[in-house]
């Protein structure tokens, strides 16, 4: 089953930001998060229940997961050096 991809609104505006040719890579991504938001390229974020981060170049997407939802919910997308501050 595929999930839903919903962003909060501090995603929203750092997706906004980006330009263009890095939002239609974040994009794929994003499609591939809908039918395995824990792929083999995802990573758990240590001290957080339900974080994952994914990594499209140099840039990062940090999402949580409900399952129950069937939701992939974006907290954040941004470049490597800021993303975790």
């Amino acid at each position: 089953m595929a999930y839903e991809v919903k962003f909060s609104k501090k995603a929203t505006k750092a997706y906004k930001k980006l330009p263009g040719d890095i939002r239609l890579r974040i994009d794929k991504k994003l499609n591939y998060l809908k039918n395995t938001p824990r792929g083999k390229d995802t990573k758990k974020l240590a001290g957080h229940d339900n974080a994952y981060r994914a990594r499209v170049g140099s840039y990062r997407i940090v999402y949580e997961i409900e399952d129950d939802k069937l939701l992939v919910w974006i907290l954040d997308v941004g470049s490597r050096g800021a993303i975790y501050q």
